[in-house]
C-alpha cells in the first residue's frame, strides 16, 4: 500500500527493439544503448535502482543488490506513438493502430476543414516542424492559408503565425479539425503549432503549442482513481494526451527541467493518489532530431535530479519510471522506434525484485491500482 505514486515517463527512452519491430519499419534500434556510448551519459542513480539488471541491459553493468524493483515491458498495442503508449501505460490496449498519413490528408478531411475555417491549406505532407515554417511560413503570411502537416505519428498539425492567427483562434481551428477527424480519420492528436518571426530565416515556434487529443476508448487507471476520490495530478503534456479524462489537477511545462521541478514540488503537496509526469525533451528535442549527445546529456540531468527526489520521498511514496516508446537518435530515420521500455520502481513498500519481461505496459496500471487500493481491471499483471 502507498499513499502517493509518482509515475514519470521519460518520453521515448526505449531499451531495445521488440521482436515485431520490422513490422513498424524499424531495425537495429535501441535508444538507451545508443545514448550510453556518449561521454555525457550518466546513470548512477538509475543503475543503483536496477536499470542495468533489466533484461537485455547487461551492457550497462548490473549491480549485485539493486534497491528498486525492475521489469522490461513489451508493448501489446499496435503502435509506437505517444498516445497509444500512454493509453497502454494507463491500462488500455489498442488492437489497431491510429491512422497515419504518409501522403498527406485526403480531400474528405481537407474540404470540410477549409469550409469551416474559411482558410486555405498549405503543405499537407509529413514534415519537420521547424522545416515546415521555414518552407511555408512566408506563403502563409502572404495568403492567410494555414500550414497543415503531419509526421510518422497519428497527428494533424496546424502551424500559424501568432500575429496573423492569434493562438486562441488557432486553438479554435484545431477544435474544428478535431471534430472532423473522427471514425476512420480519428487521429491521436490535433496539435496547434504557433510561431513568430518576420521571414524564413528567423521563424521560431513559440511556447503556445496545444494538443487536442482523442479520448481513450475505455476506462483508464486515471478514471478509476478519480472515481474513487483520489488525486490525479498531471504534469507536462499528460492532460493533453488523455484529453483531460481522469485528471483532477494539471500543470503544463516548458521542457524537462521545469517538469522535474514541478514533480519535486509535488512531494510537498498533501494528496492521496497519482502524480503523472511526462518529460518530453528526450523525444521532441533529441530523439526526433537525431541528437545523441543532447539525449545523453538530458538523461544525465534526469539521473542527477532523481537522486535528490528519492532522498526527499516519504515512507508512503512510490516512484515509477518508464517510457512510452523508443526514438533511437542514431538509427536511419527520425521517427519513433518500436522498443521495449524500462520500468524502475522504488519506495519503502517496494521489494527489490526483477520481474523479467512483461507482455504489456499495462502492468504499470495494474500495479498502481494495487498500490493505491483502487479496483481496476486490465490485462497487466500486478508487480508487487
Amino acid at each position: 500500500m502507498a499513499k502517493r505514486v509518482f509515475l514519470i515517463v521519460l518520453d521515448s527512452c526505449g531499451i531495445g527493439e521488440e521482436p515485431d519491430a520490422h513490422l513498424f519499419g524499424d531495425h537495429d534500434c535501441n535508444t538507451m544503448k545508443r545514448i550510453s556510448g556518449d561521454p555525457a551519459y550518466r546513470n548512477d542513480t538509475m543503475r543503483r535502482l536496477g536499470l542495468a539488471n533489466i533484461d537485455g541491459q547487461a551492457y550497462l553493468g548490473p549491480v549485485d543488490a539493486p534497491i528498486g524493483a525492475v521489469a522490461r515491458l513489451r508493448e501489446a498495442s499496435m503502435g509506437k506513438d505517444t498516445t497509444i503508449g500512454h493509453w497502454e501505460i494507463a491500462g488500455v490496449q489498442s488492437d489497431a493502430p491510429l491512422p497515419t498519413y504518409p501522403q498527406g490528408f485526403p480531400e474528405e478531411v481537407l474540404e470540410p476543414f477549409r469550409k469551416a475555417t474559411g482558410r486555405g491549406v498549405l503543405c499537407n505532407l509529413p514534415y519537420s516542424g521547424t522545416d515546415v515554417i521555414r518552407d511555408y511560413g512566408e506563403a502563409h503570411l502572404k495568403t492567410g492559408d494555414l500550414i497543415v502537416y503531419t509526421s510518422a505519428d497519428s497527428v494533424f498539425q496546424i502551424a500559424a503565425h501568432e500575429e496573423l492567427v492569434p493562438p486562441e483562434q488557432l486553438y479554435e481551428y484545431c477544435r474544428i479539425a478535431r471534430n472532423i477527424l473522427t471514425g476512420p480519420h480519428a487521429v491521436g492528436r490535433v496539435i496547434a503549432r504557433p510561431f513568430l518571426g518576420t521571414c524564413a530565416a528567423d521563424f521560431k515556434r513559440t511556447a503556445n503549442r496545444h494538443d487536442f487529443s482523442l479520448e481513450p476508448p475505455a476506462e483508464t487507471i486515471l478514471d478509476a482513481l478519480k472515481a474513487n476520490g483520489k488525486t490525479v495530478y498531471a504534469i507536462g503534456k499528460i492532460n493533453d494526451i488523455f484529453a483531460g479524462a481522469g485528471i483532477t489537477e494539471y500543470v503544463y511545462t516548458h521542457g524537462n527541467t521545469e517538469g522535474m521541478q514541478r514533480t519535486l514540488e509535488a512531494l510537498d503537496k498533501d494528496f492521496n493518489g497519482l502524480c503523472f509526469t511526462n518529460l518530453v525533451d528526450f523525444d521532441m528535442l533529441y530523439g526526433h532530431r537525431q541528437d545523441i549527445h543532447g539525449y545523453a546529456s538530458a538523461f544525465a540531468e534526469f539521473d542527477g535530479w532523481l537522486e535528490g527526489f528519492i532522498q526527499k520521498m516519504g515512507p508512503e511514496d512510490v516512484v515509477m519510471i518508464t517510457a512510452d516508446h523508443g526514438c533511437d537518435p542514431g538509427d536511419d530515420h527520425t521517427d519513433h522506434t518500436r522498443e521495449y521500455v524500462p520500468l524502475v520502481m522504488y519506495g519503502a513498500s517496494i521489494e527489490p525484485k526483477n520481474y523479467g519481461t512483461q507482455p504489456t505496459f499495462a502492468a504499470i496500471a495494474a500495479t498502481i491500482a494495487d498500490l493505491l487500493d483502487v479496483p481496476y481491471t486490465c490485462k497487466g499483471e500486478v508487480l508487487q
